[in-house]
């Protein structure tokens, strides 16, 4: 499941710890920054049966641990990113196994190069 909002100084076993109160914590995953290493603020934690987890989605959800309210619900999978570059271009450009897509065009960067584009 996913939590959200917590303290950047939590560790895996206080967040062990606080789930354990609701069932048997299987895994507790603090997700960190690739560049940085420091925690972002959100982990995953996986408990041994779904009954479990239910019953800490609705007994923390809203809970104050370490001085902030977490926010807590059953983790999803991640919504697919549109590819493609960062100036908001990219889209679907056809590929593989997606059909049409754009034909020819590249990714929609040519076209005027001077002065401050209007967005």
């Amino acid at each position: 499941m996913y939590v959200g909002n917590l303290s950047y100084d939590s560790t895996d076993s206080d967040i062990r710890e606080l789930f354990e109160a609701h069932g048997n914590v299987s895994d507790v995953f603090i997700v960190k920054d690739r560049e940085s290493g420091r925690p972002r603020g959100f982990a995953f934690v996986s408990m041994e049966t779904p009954e479990e987890m239910n019953a800490a989605i609705e007994g923390l959800n809203g809970a104050e641990f370490a001085g902030r309210v977490l926010t807590i619900n059953e983790a999803r999978p991640r919504e697919e990113r549109p590819q493609g570059g960062g100036y908001g271009g990219g889209g679907d450009r056809g590929g593989y196994k997606r059909g049409g897509g754009r034909g020819g065009d590249r990714g929609g960067r040519g076209g005027d190069r001077g002065g401050r584009n209007s967005y």
